[in-house]
């Protein structure tokens, strides 16, 4: 049954969540099953927290999918599984050069930060080797941010990223604690706070999110919101389930617009001063809403992401303009 809350109230959970209040479980529902009449002003509600930390900047984040495929983990909503039967391409870790040449594309797209991802449960030490030695490089002559997601990480190998200089990374949650086993059985929920844990401890930033859309409640996404704000991540992306066939969710259906922009403005209120971004699936998911979400997130992926594909860089240049925003150059 859909909550109606009136504008004031939008406004009040907007003015509580900038004096450092947490929302309740049940006004984080009243969010997310609010009537779709409210969308709007639920937004104008959540740009006042994104303003206020923010501005209308945008961060803009480029992804490279530095090794695909060949992975032993059964995550149910991924094609690089071991149990996906998707037809990806499937390669070993990419060396510097093309790890370099990615960069500078990060750099042609205004993307401040390079995200490099490469598939499995962690990396070996050799491809610790291959990366740390692309990143040292990238530092030296790009005034680039980069961010690492690499897996769970052994001991010495977060020391060895921070060391080199990646300023973040990357490890989401993806589900609830509670949805989690129905989604992944080869690692653990814990084991990926542990993992985003192990990296704060070593000063890299922490950027940790969730995928929308794997069968979890509204209660569910109240909850990852709260468990992100406990972590004290520094960049959330929320990916929207692109249900690739050959994945064991294939047949999960797409989340529906004014929905998503609802989660969208349910994690800038709970996390008012982290970096929100709207990330993979957003094309499919929030379709011609998109313009909107940015009224709640202040951060973009652009480009392709790790097995699909994204919108042309120039409808997002144009998009971020035809709002009124403007793009943070080399933005962290």
């Amino acid at each position: 049954m859909e909550t109606t809350v009136t504008n004031l109230e939008w406004s009040s959970l907007a003015k509580r969540s900038l004096n450092g209040e947490c929302l309740s479980i049940e006004e984080g529902l009243a969010v997310l099953e609010a009537n779709d009449d409210e969308v709007l002003p639920l937004m104008h509600a959540a740009f006042h927290v994104r303003q206020y930390f923010y501005g209308k900047k945008v961060k803009l984040n480029m992804i490279i999918n530095a090794k695909s495929g060949f992975c032993p983990e059964d995550c149910g909503y991924c094609s690089q599984s071991i149990v996906s039967t998707a037809p990806i391409q499937k390669y070993s870790l990419l060396d510097k050069e093309t790890l370099l040449a990615g960069a500078h594309e990060a750099m042609a797209r205004k993307a401040g930060t390079y995200c490099i991802v490469a598939s499995g449960k962690g990396p070996t030490n050799k491809e610790l080797d291959q990366v740390v030695e692309a990143v040292k490089e990238i530092r030296e002559t790009m005034p680039l941010k980069i961010c690492a997601c690499l897996g769970i990480l052994k001991d010495g190998q977060a020391e060895r990223l921070a060391e080199a200089g990646v300023h973040r990374y990357n490890h989401n949650l993806n589900t609830s604690k509670a949805n989690y086993p129905s989604i992944t059985t080869t690692h653990t929920y814990d084991q990926r706070i542990e993992t985003v844990e192990k990296v704060k401890a070593y000063g890299m930033s922490p950027c940790s999110g969730v995928i929308i859309g794997m069968g979890e409640s509204n209660q569910e996404i109240v909850e990852m919101a709260l468990a992100l704000r406990k972590l004290d991540a520094d960049s959330i992306p929320i990916n929207f389930l692109n249900a690739i066939p050959g994945t064991p969710l294939e047949g999960a259906g797409r989340t529906p617009a004014m929905k998503a922009l609802k989660v969208l403005a349910l994690f800038r209120l709970i996390c008012p001063s982290k970096e929100i971004r709207v990330a993979g699936g957003r094309e499919i998911n929030l379709r011609t809403l998109q313009p909107l979400s940015l009224y709640a997130a202040n951060s973009l992926f652009v480009g392709d992401y790790l097995t699909t594909a994204g919108q042309e860089i120039s409808n997002d240049h144009q998009m971020i303009e035809d709002l009124g925003f403007e793009i943070e150059l080399n933005a962290l």
